[in-house]
């Protein structure tokens, strides 16, 4: 009985240790098949250091019944707007199934709006939408 209960607490311990001591990769999830990517792209080949105009772009993506993503995602001074080497980028997933029209729209603060739109077909898997800016 003595040699029979350290022998049970060792293989306990044992066990123990094996099964608690897995390290385990952590597991990405699957991109889902049913979504698609797309990047767009901001930046300016221009030189407005002297525009001190506010302006605001904001990501668009429209289905043409319905824009389930509308977004600001970068506001400043039009001369601080990054150059190519310092270009700005954003990428959202969407769903298959619809060409969408995407891009950016932009508000210059007591001058106007405008965008620069293009659209996705409903089989495109990735979509590059570049801007540069003038």
């Amino acid at each position: 009985m003595k040699l029979f209960l350290p022998t049970v607490i060792l293989l306990f311990a044992a066990i123990c240790l094996t099964t608690s001591c897995k390290k385990e990769k952590p597991v990405q999830p699957p991109v889902s098949a049913s979504t698609r990517t797309l990047r767009f792209i901001l930046y300016t080949n221009e030189n407005f250091s002297g525009n001190n105009y506010d302006i605001s772009f904001s990501l668009h993506i429209s289905d043409g019944m319905s824009a389930p993503f509308d977004s600001t995602v970068f506001t400043a001074k039009v001369k601080d707007i990054p150059d190519k080497a310092h270009q700005l980028v954003f990428e959202k997933r969407i769903p298959y199934g619809k060409t969408v029209t995407a891009g950016f729209v932009y508000a210059i603060k007591d001058v106007g709006y405008s965008w620069h739109l293009d659209t996705c077909a409903a089989n495109e898997k990735f979509k590059v939408i570049e801007y540069p800016f003038q």
